[in-house]
């Protein structure tokens, strides 16, 4: 009898499932510190997700690349306006001189479902969205 090797899941596996079951919790139970927490179109696509390669981000809604952020950070690049971008992100002007699409938040909880404490995104309100808009929060990656 021949026995294959026991493959490990891929990271991207593992997000996958992280995600669903994240999803399917929030969605059954709610959130204690959030009642009715619903996860945003972006963060069940994987948007502001930790990576390492393009493979990791999941690519249900748009073609995610892991953009080179400290820990890595699942999103798109060079986007115009909030249009080019998933529900649930905004398109933000970089200090780095790029346009990105990440997630928006109400506070640091909304943008570390699928990221390790070692490479936590914070939720600020001190960036420039290409709209315009001052009054909403987006999860800023580590540098």
């Amino acid at each position: 009898m021949t026995h294959l090797p026991l493959r490990t899941p891929s990271l991207r596996t593992w997000l996958t499932l992280t995600a669903l079951v994240l999803a399917s919790s929030a969605v059954a139970c709610g959130d204690d510190d959030n009642p009715g927490f619903n996860p945003s179109p972006a963060q069940r696509s994987g948007v502001g997700a930790a990576c390492s390669v393009d493979a990791d981000c999941l690519q249900t809604v748009a073609p995610l690349r892991c953009l080179s952020f400290k820990g890595g950070y699942c999103g798109l690049s060079n986007c115009m306006t909030n249009a080019d971008c998933p529900l649930g992100s905004s398109c933000v002007a970089h200090t780095d001189g790029t346009n990105y699409c990440f997630l928006t938040c109400i506070d640091k909880p909304d943008c570390n479902l699928t990221r390790p404490v070692e490479v936590e995104a914070n939720c600020s309100s001190s960036i420039t969205f290409v709209d315009g808009k001052t009054e909403k929060k987006a999860c800023v990656p580590p540098s």
